[in-house]
């Protein structure tokens, strides 16, 4: 299909294979695992990032856990890969992706005779979340082009794409959707810093693809704005709480400010499974903070003084009410609220 090539997350050869996303551009190498542990520290370490991609790699790696755990411990594989699945999920803990892939796979494990080897059917399950999630983008990217009139200029923060996904992407791929069809003409992309997300890889994929696109710094979004060059930002999610609050990238709050004064709409792309009704609004999401070097540091050259510290928030949080509309692959909700948000999760 025209626009869908990359992948970040496949099963090959009884192996999890992904693509190693902390050295894109400049090298596009291949890692494989066969052991959950290796598996949790690749999401830690940020080998494999953004939630759903995140999620699907944790429901392989409930794949190997269950394969090991039954050759090691027989019919007692059950209790003892309840360590492995908690290592899995505390391994990014905003992203509920991730904990709902492992929870949805513990609860087929749980229900199975002890005594039958487990892996078949728990690939076959982790298989469909990825299958699922590949034709969920497809549709968000339908739906969330739709509401783009023809020749719009969008501006995007972080990864969203098929590095970030099962493939073909979310936000991107509305970008990609969007593209095909002729509504979006020119597509700007944040550099997202700290670990330039938007250089690195959203650049990566949609010059992969033949897309222009024309990078900028996180701190000239306003100003791009300003000069009436977009008509949509459109970013993805980590998790979404029940009264439509939206936890992603550090910086995409900053952009739905600037949105909302400078009159551009913001849109929000993510599958159901990132959206948390237990979680009510957004001051109730777990905001990871990562290590302070990321910031001190750039590449191998530290561009701080000693002496300096620095607060690293991974994600942010953007109220309901700067969301001009959450396009899920069950349909778009525009300035959502409690009950709208409710309403789509009921379909």
């Amino acid at each position: 299909m025209k626009f869908d090539k990359i992948r970040a997350v496949e099963w090959r050869d009884d192996h999890l294979q992904l693509i190693d996303q902390r050295i894109l551009p400049s090298r596009h190498e291949n890692l494989c695992f066969d052991n959950v542990y290796e598996v949790a520290k690749a999401i830690t370490d940020m080998v494999v990032r953004g939630a759903p991609a995140i999620g699907i790699a944790a429901a392989y790696g409930v794949v190997l856990a269950a394969r090991n755990r039954f050759r090691q411990d027989g019919s007692d594989w059950q209790k003892t890969i309840l360590k492995d699945l908690e290592t899995l999920k505390a391994a990014r803990p905003t992203a509920v992706n991730l904990a709902w892939a492992v929870d949805r796979l513990a609860t087929i494990a749980a229900g199975m005779d002890p005594s039958t080897d487990p892996e078949p059917a728990l690939l076959d399950a982790a298989k469909q979340i990825h299958a699922d999630d590949i034709a969920a983008n497809h549709t968000m990217g339908r739906l969330g082009a739709g509401l783009i009139a023809p020749g719009s200029a969008v501006l995007t923060h972080c990864n969203t794409g098929a590095l970030a996904t099962g493939g073909y992407g979310t936000a991107l791929g509305v970008i990609r959707a969007g593209y095909a069809s002729g509504a979006i003409k020119e597509v700007y992309a944040d550099e997202t810093r700290p670990w330039l997300q938007g250089a690195r890889l959203t650049a990566w994929e949609l010059v992969q693809e033949k897309i222009p696109v024309t990078l900028i710094a996180d701190g000239a979004a306003a100003f791009l704005m300003k000069q009436g060059k977009v008509q949509w930002v459109i970013v993805g999610s980590d998790r979404i709480a029940a009264n439509g609050d939206v936890a992603n990238k550090i910086g995409t709050y900053s952009a739905a400010v600037a949105a909302r004064h400078h009159g551009v709409k913001f849109m929000v792309v993510a599958p159901t499974s990132t959206i948390d009704m237990a979680t009510a609004t957004g001051t109730d999401i777990p905001i990871e903070t990562r290590e302070q070097e990321e910031l001190l540091v750039c590449g191998d050259k530290r561009v701080a003084p000693e002496g300096a510290g620095a607060w690293n928030p991974v994600f942010d949080i953007t109220p309901a009410e700067l969301v001009d509309a959450i396009v899920t692959e069950r349909g778009v909700v525009e300035h959502p609220t409690v009950e709208k948000m409710a309403g789509m999760m009921a379909k």
